[in-house]
């Protein structure tokens, strides 16, 4: 069973949501990438979200963008990427995704890539300018190899889209809470219900919401309406902040824990969703 899978029907058993971290790789810089997986997979992260750099983020905010900036300049290719995920994988189980852009894959070779993703431990895959329609050539190769292709739907997405992007979609759903680019604007909770509920009643795969979930309160916030809190540029602030010193690990670490800790306690106090 993909770790994913696994990880959610844990969650779902224990009536808990998940915290989904996310990390560039390479901000600062490879090791500490690496230790920065570690800390936050010991201080509740319950799946990883690996940033893979790229030139042109689009997708995201300022925070990221000059994070993934660091990490090119760093060297965080697509190899040493998936060389650090391997590193990771000897001393953890905690589900990797590889969250990033087409280019970088596409001039690795789909094939080579899902390939040398799997070997290396990496559980799903997010490519952010992917559309559903157009990633047959990604689906082809990585649903026989165990990997999930993740996909996001938004509050522009119509029903009709919904259901058209969840008849490709695997490991879970998604749902990006406002509208633009990462770490911009702040989440509110009651805007985003509606569309988790909609989706309620179009599948059966955990629902986890992301972009613009900063404090523990809207990380408790989202434990109580889906299956999973993915936090980003909040973690990256901290990193930025701390980039060039030994306490961005212990400061990443103490946020983590309060996130996941919020998202428990989230859970406990507005019951329990499904997540097949």
């Amino acid at each position: 069973m993909n770790r994913i899978d696994a990880s959610f029907r844990r969650l779902r058993a224990a009536g808990r949501a998940a915290l989904i971290p996310f990390l560039t790789a390479g901000d600062p810089d490879i090791e500490t990438t690496h230790e920065l997986m570690r800390v936050a997979a010991d201080s509740g992260a319950d799946l990883l979200e690996l940033g893979v750099p790229f030139s042109d983020p689009t997708a995201d905010g300022p925070v990221l963008q000059r994070s993934l900036d660091i990490g090119l300049r760093a060297g965080a290719s697509l190899p040493r990427v998936l060389e650090l995920v391997a590193t990771f994988r000897q001393a953890s189980q905690v589900p990797v995704i590889l969250y990033g852009y087409y280019n970088p894959i596409f001039r690795y070779g789909v094939e080579r890539f899902v390939a040398d993703a799997r070997s290396a431990g990496v559980d799903g895959l997010l490519v952010v300018d992917l559309p559903a329609e157009e990633a047959q050539e990604v689906l082809v190769w990585a649903r026989p190899a165990g990997l999930h292709v993740i996909f996001l739907l938004a509050p522009t997405s119509s029903p009709d889209r919904m259901q058209k992007v969840l008849l490709h979609a695997g490991g879970f759903v998604y749902y990006v809470s406002v509208t633009g680019v990462t770490g911009v604007q702040p989440m509110v909770i009651e805007a985003v219900r509606p569309a988790v509920e909609q989706l309620r009643t179009l599948t059966d795969l955990p629902i986890g919401i992301g972009f613009g979930i900063a404090t523990p309160e809207q990380a408790a916030a989202v434990a109580q309406i889906a299956d999973a809190a993915v936090v980003g540029s909040a973690i990256m602030r901290i990193v930025d902040a701390h980039r060039g010193t030994a306490q961005v690990v212990v400061e990443v670490g103490d946020f983590v824990r309060r996130m996941s800790e919020a998202v428990r306690d989230g859970r406990r106090g507005g019951g329990s969703h499904g997540a097949a």
